[in-house]
């Protein structure tokens, strides 16, 4: 069987919720591998919700279904305050990424209270900002940023990563409708460290089978690179 689509590989998936601490329950979805202990662990923030964002945004929901059996990850999408999806909807209203705040810390924390290893926070597009904005108010190992418009982190939360030691890992689109790789060299210059990969004929939406591996490809290559390359056939039932 060809790995594409919307193709779920055996993991062990579970329904869960936690809470923040101003008093909301969140609504998500954990996938760890099937026989195996993860060796790192993807805490996903979806894109706006207000534009249709949510924690089923393909990518996300790509990474949960193919990553826990392909690289041996462990995954958790989760719906942002006010945010709904066919999981359901998590308590709260939207509040423009200054709430979620506390969104953020409740997913972290839960997968500390979980034991779950090694954890990133791989955002895309609005998540890309909640990482940028509160990832470094938390025990992780770098932040991935996918299709980054860096219309509500400032320059100064963008500069603040310059000294810090966790890796900054940012696939910029050719062809995004907020933010392309030439400015985005401009606008990342102030982290040093940042890796920013341009990625030819990349959109926003990263639309199409071979966009879609290619960021997952670049997400193990940061956190997992002993799997790599990433197969692109299953020879094993996958779930229906």
């Amino acid at each position: 069987m060809e790995i594409r689509g919307p193709v779920l590989l055996p993991a062990r998936r579970e329904d869960v919720e936690f809470e923040t601490v101003d008093g909301l329950t969140l609504v998500g979805e954990l996938a760890l591998p099937e026989n195996r202990a993860p060796v790192a662990t993807l805490v996903t923030l979806h894109p706006l919700p207000t534009a249709g964002g949510f924690m089923d945004s393909h990518i996300l929901r790509k990474a949960a279904g193919r990553l826990p059996a392909l690289a041996d990850l462990a995954v958790l999408r989760f719906n942002t305050r006010g945010t709904t999806s066919p999981r359901g909807t998590s308590d709260g209203a939207f509040d423009g990424g200054a709430a979620e705040v506390f969104d953020v810390a409740a997913a972290v924390d839960f997968v500390r209270e979980r034991g779950l290893p090694r954890p990133w926070l791989v955002g895309w597009s609005f998540g890309t900002e909640l990482a940028l904005k509160y990832g470094r108010d938390h025990d992780i190992e770098g932040v991935i940023l996918l299709s980054p418009p860096l219309h509500r982190a400032s320059a100064d939360e963008v500069a603040a990563w310059a000294g810090d030691p966790r890796r900054v890992i940012v696939l910029v689109p050719e062809f995004d409708d907020y933010l392309r790789p030439d400015e985005a060299r401009e606008r990342f210059a102030s982290i040093p460290h940042a890796q920013l990969i341009a990625v030819d004929g990349g959109k926003h939406l990263w639309v199409g089978e071979n966009q879609t591996r290619r960021v997952l490809t670049e997400i193990v290559a940061a956190v997992n690179p002993d799997a790599l390359p990433l197969p692109l056939q299953w020879d094993e039932p996958a779930e229906d």
